[in-house]
């Protein structure tokens, strides 16, 4: 972050700044801010906030030891009492004080922000904006899964003078979530990918997703653009603030940006032509998966609206890769790991499965549960397993306790597939050998608790030892 004076930072946390008159002038700036202890360094601004199992108030010596030039406090420890020439601020809530000083530096900065939502499809989009801002700006983004309350704000304050743009992920699962990101983000360009079944026990239904999700218009610029899938119909009907600048992206003749053409090359990604009004051009997307193909579509739009050329988007989508647990494809000696594992709703279950299909290698899907479905869970766990049963899909593995639903209608629906459940990966591991066979082809989906890096893990590594 810009350098920013303590007297700052403790007003914009609403907070009371303690004994930094014994700091020198320049060692009052704060160039960097964290909540982890561990990632103290010279000029850091320590945030202490509790947690379940750890407290940050805990270890405010370490951090002061490790170059921390003050701390933000819910309370004053013995450690402050003891050394009372350390500078803290007392704040009543530090995670809200994270929220208010991240709200007050976005809006000291010139930058272009790009707020990303949507059920399915979130990061690989904004890795696909990403590259493509990358070819004619500095761009900052959002690492891993920093996408809420906590991980929004601490990427906010990454933001250094020499960033153009800012691409942040912005991820709820519940109603005034988006509300409170949008006021720290206040997003130039607001991307919708899609409105799906996540989140039912909060958000209920599709309308309640739809308007949750929109709740980052509240605090949107005046001037925003607002990106929507137009193959989406929630997003598509959504009544937008007729004073924002709409762009649709789809297969539609209605949206402005869209795609002509597809070629589906499997496991090795799609190629495309695609349509704007600066002219058509065709692209090579080289992450499998023909829903691939909206996400680029969406970058595109973004490109198209912050002024970059044909030739440098085209660039920036063929330049992206795989991340780690989001159809990543890992090819070992003995199999074709297909690793999705980092998170799972229908929707994205479903595009695994076609995904997986759409190989010759004899095909293995493994499948866990899914969570926050509410009341409807049972009835989307039996759908993955329908779908798995309609698709030339040869093996299925179903592993957890919501997951027994799909291999009960994956086994009555097609008796030609082989099928398999275990209650636990413990179990799964322990037959894995004779389940499996070299050179398979395997997709490996669940929800985030599950898991399941432990089972790619298991394919990848352990098998090469």
């Amino acid at each position: 972050m810009k350098k920013m004076k303590l007297e700052i930072v403790a007003q914009a946390m609403n907070g009371n700044l303690h004994q930094a008159k014994n700091l020198g002038e320049e060692q009052q700036n704060v160039t960097f801010v964290t909540l982890d202890s561990r990632e103290v360094t010279k000029d850091t601004l320590f945030i202490a906030t509790p947690g379940e199992r750890v407290d940050g108030h805990d270890y405010l010596e370490q951090a002061f030891e490790k170059g921390a030039i003050c701390v933000v406090v819910e309370r004053i420890t013995p450690y402050l009492e003891i050394h009372q020439d350390k500078a803290y601020i007392l704040v009543e809530n530090s995670f809200k004080a994270l929220k208010d000083l991240a709200a007050y530096y976005r809006q000291t900065l010139s930058i272009q922000v790009v707020g990303i939502s949507g059920s399915v499809g979130k990061t690989s989009t904004k890795e696909m904006i990403a590259k493509v801002l990358e070819q004619k700006y500095k761009v900052l983004k959002t690492q891993g899964n920093f996408n809420n309350e906590v991980g929004l704000p601490l990427t906010v304050l990454k933001i250094e003078k020499e960033h153009d743009v800012a691409v942040l992920e912005m991820g709820i699962s519940d109603f005034g979530e988006m509300k409170r990101l949008s006021m720290i983000a206040r997003p130039d360009l607001c991307v919708f990918t899609n409105i799906g079944d996540c989140h039912l026990e909060q958000l209920g239904n599709r309308k309640g997703v739809l308007r949750a999700k929109l709740e980052m218009l509240d605090y949107s610029q005046a001037n925003a653009t607002i990106i929507l899938n137009h193959q989406d119909e929630h997003l598509r009907t959504a009544q937008i603030d007729h004073q924002k600048t709409i762009l649709y992206y789809g297969t539609s003749l209605d949206a402005q940006v869209r795609v002509l053409s597809c070629i589906d090359l499997g496991l090795l990604g799609t190629k495309c032509k695609f349509h704007t009004d600066k002219g058509e051009f065709e692209v090579a997307i080289k992450i499998p998966g023909i829903h691939m193909v909206d996400n680029a579509l969406a970058a595109c739009a973004v490109g198209l609206s912050m002024s970059l050329t044909l030739e440098e988007i085209k660039a920036g989508i063929e330049a992206v890769t795989a991340t780690k647990g989001r159809s990543n494809l890992i090819q070992t000696k003995h199999y074709m790991v297909l690793d999705d594992c980092y998170n799972a709703n229908p929707v994205s279950m479903k595009a695994g499965l076609e995904v997986l299909s759409n190989t010759d290698l004899r095909r293995v899907a493994i499948l866990g549960d899914m969570f926050e479905l509410g009341e409807l869970e049972e009835t989307y766990h039996r759908e993955i397993g329908s779908a798995f049963a309609k698709s030339p899909i040869e093996v299925g593995i179903f592993i957890g306790t919501k997951a027994k639903w799909m291999y009960e209608n994956a086994q009555s629906n097609n008796l030609q597939q082989q099928t398999y459940y275990f209650e636990s990966m413990e179990a799964f591991f322990s037959q894995a050998q004779a389940l499996l066979k070299e050179q398979d082809a395997i997709l490996v989906k669940a929800s985030h608790g599950m898991e399941f890096t432990k089972i790619v893990d298991f394919l990848t590594e352990k098998k090469e030892s």
